[in-house]
């Protein structure tokens, strides 16, 4: 059985400073690949409650919002995020 998410990182986060991901009133922003150049427009955002289904969607490639002290939120693709899970 797979563990449960502690947190998904930025692999490569900006200024080198610390990022997560971006969590509205709605949930964890995420953009479905499906739409290509424009999964990163509101209209095609995706929102899930949780860090678990947030994974789960990174996996099969959705990009995930992520934010960080003084940082605007920007969709980052599933190469550059690490899930870290519970052992």
């Amino acid at each position: 059985m797979i563990g449960k998410v502690v947190r998904i990182e930025r692999v490569k986060p900006r200024g080198g400073k610390q990022e997560h991901p971006w969590h509205t009133a709605q949930g964890y922003c995420l953009g479905d690949p499906r739409h290509g150049n424009e999964k990163h427009h509101e209209r095609n955002a995706v929102y899930v409650q949780t860090l678990d289904e947030a994974a789960d969607l990174v996996a099969k490639g959705y990009s995930l919002r992520m934010t960080g002290l003084g940082k605007v939120p920007s969709l980052i693709s599933p190469a550059g995020l690490r899930v870290v899970r519970a052992t």
